[in-house]
């Protein structure tokens, strides 16, 4: 269906559209529960990290070449920790054909089973049962699609056409329903998992190899088919175009960013927000979904002014903390975001300002634990920032920090913004044996040389830089 586009904050009229959306919006709210919860409760401490570090580069797996299409396949990490990582080149819809290609089995299970893991979310959800049981068919029958068709609705004048052709591409490849394909990246609108990060740059660093360090810690969801899908992928420019090479940190087929780092040396961060307080004003479902608004940071931005400057421009939507790092300027900047509010901070004016003092400033940092208003998250990732002052690294974030904290539960990446190198760890797999560690931050991490990657061979011109191995 092809609905007039709502104007902002108008609900729809329809009770059928009202009840989906609103049981798509409570499937939200089942999935970060957990985390909200824990903001006020006591403050709770994990144990140190101690797996070991692999820096082995990634192995070879094959390559496409058809025409202007370009791809190659490798893999990173090891064995039950191991992700994929493709490096694609051409137009849009050529990257979204070669990623569709050479992860083809991978995409065929990772939509599919995300499209039911949502819809049993939706059907036997704990948040549900106090619905009656013709309402939950209705939402298990009708409301996801619908929700998603209407979310489409109110983001497709923002979507641009070289984001449609990539899904269009990867739909080709992979015979998988477009729409199935398109609403799932519209989840992202609808969701927003929570989170933590830090910028850290001059005297909180002093002591390192870096002059900046960004953390971005993913808590969203290890029960469903996310965990068992990472990625990595490398988007590469042909000659003549003047975007940036990026990396998206994410899953097969996922094209939207919540996690990157870019060629010019950009980083992003994000953290949905459950506890706002007085401080967002209203959202809206009416605008640019920020998945997509996040990768346009990353591809097209080339300094951290230009990255904040487009999100503060942008038709914006839900309550959101972002973060944007520059290691060209050694600069971070976090932001407070929604439809109505635009807020940008550094050290030096970081809110929120709290009585109790869980959110202390810190010299040459920026952070943000959780959510806004997260007391015993933030008193916890606040305290072991202090602990490693002057000396917060990638290691020690690994082994003492984010487990520590508990955050990243789902994935988690450290960026070395100067030296160009990213650290990952990815929840376990269910594949994997149940002994294992489950979330992302008790588990191995694996270091990415992001130079290496920018510089991989054109297969057009030349054998992958692994091939031959």
């Amino acid at each position: 269906r092809d609905l007039p586009r709502p104007e902002c904050h108008e609900p729809m009229v329809s009770l059928t559209s009202s009840a989906a959306f609103c049981g798509l919006l409570v499937l939200c709210t089942f999935i970060c529960t957990s985390y909200a919860a824990g903001c006020h409760g006591k403050p709770e401490f994990g144990v140190p990290n101690t797996n070991p570090i692999y820096t082995v580069k990634p192995t070879f797996i094959t390559k496409y070449l058809n025409g202007t299409a370009r791809g190659a396949l490798y893999s990173a990490g090891k064995a039950d920790d191991s992700f994929l990582v493709a490096h694609v080149w051409g137009t849009p819809y050529e990257m979204g054909f070669s990623q569709g290609t050479m992860m083809k089995d991978h995409m065929q299970q990772f939509f599919p089973n995300t499209w039911k893991y949502m819809e049993e979310q939706i059907e036997n959800g704990s948040a549900l049962k106090s619905y009656p049981k013709w309402l939950r068919d209705m939402i298990a029958k009708y409301g996801l699609e619908l929700a998603l068709d209407l979310t489409w609705d109110a983001t497709k004048h923002w979507i641009t056409k070289n984001h449609v052709d990539e899904m269009r591409g990867i739909s080709d490849a992979t015979g998988v329903n477009y729409l199935m394909v398109r609403n799932i990246h519209l989840l992202g609108a609808l969701t927003q998992g929570h989170c933590s990060m830090y910028g850290a740059w001059g005297d909180a660093i002093k002591h390192v190899d870096s002059k900046l360090m960004q953390l971005r810690a993913l808590d969203w969801d290890v029960d469903g088919p996310f965990k068992n899908n990472p990625s990595v992928t490398i988007y590469h420019p042909d000659k003549g175009d003047t975007w940036n090479a990026f990396m998206n940190i994410g899953w097969t087929g996922w094209i939207g960013a919540i996690t990157g780092v870019s060629s010019n040396q950009i980083g992003i961060s994000e953290i949905g927000v459950s506890y706002p307080g007085n401080d967002f004003g209203k959202q809206s479902r009416v605008g640019y979904p920020f998945t997509f608004l996040l990768r346009d940071v990353l591809q097209y931005d080339k300094t951290w002014e230009a990255g904040v400057a487009r999100i503060g421009n942008a038709t914006r939507t839900c309550d959101l903390l972002l973060g944007v790092g520059d290691g060209k300027a050694d600069q971070f900047r976090g932001m407070a975001v929604s439809n109505q509010v635009f807020h940008v901070y550094t050290d030096t004016d970081l809110e929120p300002r709290l009585k109790n003092h869980s959110h202390p400033k810190i010299h040459d940092i920026v952070y943000w634990g959780m959510d806004w208003i997260c007391p015993a998250y933030n008193k916890v990732l606040s305290r072991q920032l202090n602990k490693y002052y002057g000396n917060i690294s990638a290691e020690n974030t690994i082994r003492d920090i984010l487990p520590i904290v508990k955050t990243g539960d789902l994935h988690a990446a450290i960026y070395d913004l100067t030296n160009q190198n990213v650290w990952i760890s990815n929840a376990r797999k269910d594949t994997a044996p149940k002994s294992q560690p489950l979330n992302a931050y008790d588990r191995p991490f694996t270091r990415l040389d992001c130079k290496a990657l920018w510089s991989e061979p054109d297969p057009a011109h030349s054998e992958p830089s692994g091939a031959a191995q």
